[in-house]
C-alpha cells in the first residue's frame, strides 16, 4: 500500500499535483481510482518571491493531504473508519440492499416504496457525510406528512407505512454504519415513528372450513391460502417452497426453511392436515404450489373466493397468517409457543393476536342476550 505525491506538467510552465494510490482505491461511485487530483499547481520554474511562496503553500498543503489519505486506508484496514467514505453515495447504497430483496415481492416493494421516498425527499442526491442526526429527524417529519404514491391528490400516506418506510431507513443507516461507511450512527438518539393499532382480519375455523369447501378459479391459490392458515407460513416462504422442504421425521412432518423475510433457519412442525393439503408430493427440487404468483390478477380470484364462500370480510393473502396465529391462541396455545411458530423475534408481536383473541371473546359474551 502506498499513497505517493505526483506532479503532471501542464501548460505555461506550470505543474499539476495530484496523488498516486497503489493498489488502486474504491470511490465514492463504487470504482477504483488510482489517482487523486488536488486542484492545487506549482510554477515549475519559480521567478518571484510571490510564486515561491505559492509552491511552498501548496506543497505543505498536498503534502498534507497524502498523509491524511495514508492515515485512512491504514485505519479502515484496522476496521476504522475512513474518511473517504463520507462521498458515498447513500442512494445508490440503498439501491443496492432493495436489489437484495428482489424474490421477496411484498418485502421488494416496500424498500422500493422506502427509497422513493427518499429520493423525493433528497432530490436524489445525498452522500453519507450528510446522514446527520438533523437529516434523519427531517426525513421522519416528512414521511408523516408525504402523499401516498399512485394515489388521489392530498392523500396522506398512513402512520404503519411511514413507519414501514422509515424502519427501512432505519435498516439502512445500521448496514452502513456495521461497514464503517458511518463514522456514527446518526439514528442513535432518535425515536421511530408509533406503531398505530390497526384491525387485523382473520377467519374463525368456520369460515376456515367453508373456504375448504368452496371452488376456487386457481386451485393452487386455494390450496396455499389453506396451508397459510394451517402452517402461519408467510407467503414470500409459500411462493418459494419446494417438496424438499418437506420433510417426515419419525415425529412428524415439518418445514425445513430459510425464511425470507427474516433469513432464519427454521425447523417448523406442520399438522397432517396440512400435509393433506398439499396433495400428491413432487420432486425434491419442484415448487410445491407450481405456478403461484402474487398479482392483481390472484388477488381478484382470492376476492372471489372469498364470496362465493359467503364471508363478508376484506380478506388478503396475509390474512391468513393472522388466521393461523388467532386460531392457536384461541385453541389454547401458549403465547410463547405461538410466537416461535410464526417465527417472531420479539414477543411484542405476537401479542397484537392476543389483544385481537380478546375482543373476540368481548364479541362473543355479547352473543347471549335477554330482555329483563
Amino acid at each position: 500500500m502506498g499513497v505517493h505525491l505526483r506532479k503532471k506538467k501542464i501548460a505555461n510552465d506550470k505543474q499539476s499535483l495530484y496523488l498516486d494510490f497503489y493498489p488502486p482505491i474504491k470511490g465514492g461511485d463504487g470504482k477504483f481510482t488510482r489517482r487523486e487530483y488536488l486542484n492545487r499547481y506549482l510554477y515549475e520554474k519559480p521567478k518571484t518571491q510571490e510564486q515561491k511562496l505559492h509552491n511552498k503553500e501548496n506543497l505543505i498543503f498536498a503534502e498534507g493531504l497524502k498523509n491524511k489519505r495514508e492515515k485512512d486506508i491504514l485505519n479502515e484496514q484496522d476496521g476504522i473508519f475512513n474518511s473517504q467514505n463520507k462521498k458515498r453515495d447513500f442512494i445508490e447504497f440503498f439501491q443496492g440492499l432493495c436489489d437484495k430483496r428482489k424474490e421477496s415481492d411484498g418485502n421488494y416493494g416496500n424498500w422500493l416504496s422506502a427509497l422513493h421516498y427518499l429520493k423525493s425527499f433528497t432530490g436524489g442526491k445525498c452522500k453519507m457525510g450528510e446522514l446527520t442526526e438533523d437529516f434523519c429527524n427531517k426525513f421522519k417529519e416528512y414521511l408523516l406528512q408525504a402523499n401516498r404514491l399512485n394515489t388521489v391528490k392530498g392523500l396522506r400516506l398512513s402512520q404503519n407505512s411511514a413507519l414501514s418506510y422509515f424502519n427501512k431507513f432505519r435498516c439502512a443507516i445500521n448496514e452502513a454504519f456495521d461497514a464503517r461507511l458511518l463514522n456514527e450512527n446518526p439514528l442513535r438518539h432518535i425515536k421511530g415513528i408509533q406503531q398505530k393499532e390497526s384491525k387485523r382480519e382473520f377467519l374463525t375455523q368456520e369460515e376456515l372450513q367453508l373456504l375448504a369447501q368452496t371452488e376456487c378459479d386457481l386451485e393452487a391459490l386455494k390450496n396455499a391460502a389453506i396451508f397459510s392458515a394451517l402452517t402461519g407460513l408467510r407467503w414470500s416462504d409459500i411462493e418459494s417452497l419446494t417438496w424438499g422442504d418437506i420433510q417426515k421425521t419419525a415425529s412428524g412432518h415439518f418445514l425445513h426453511i430459510i425464511q425470507k423475510k427474516t433469513v432464519d433457519v427454521i425447523m417448523h412442525p406442520i399438522s397432517e392436515t396440512a400435509v393433506k393439503v398439499l396433495g400428491e408430493r413432487g420432486k425434491p427440487s419442484e415448487k410445491v404450489f407450481e405456478g403461484l404468483k402474487y398479482s392483481d390478477s390472484n388477488n381478484d380470484k382470492l376476492k372471489r373466493w372469498i364470496l362465493r364462500a359467503g364471508i363478508n370480510k376484506k380478506i388478503t393473502l396475509h390474512n391468513f397468517r393472522h388466521t393461523y396465529a388467532t386460531l392457536l391462541l384461541n385453541k389454547g396455545a401458549d403465547i410463547f409457543t405461538v410466537s416461535k411458530m410464526l417465527g417472531h423475534k420479539n414477543i411484542k408481536t405476537t401479542m397484537i393476536y392476543a389483544k385481537v383473541l380478546s375482543e373476540t371473546k368481548v364479541n362473543a359474551a355479547n352473543l347471549i342476550d335477554i330482555e329483563l
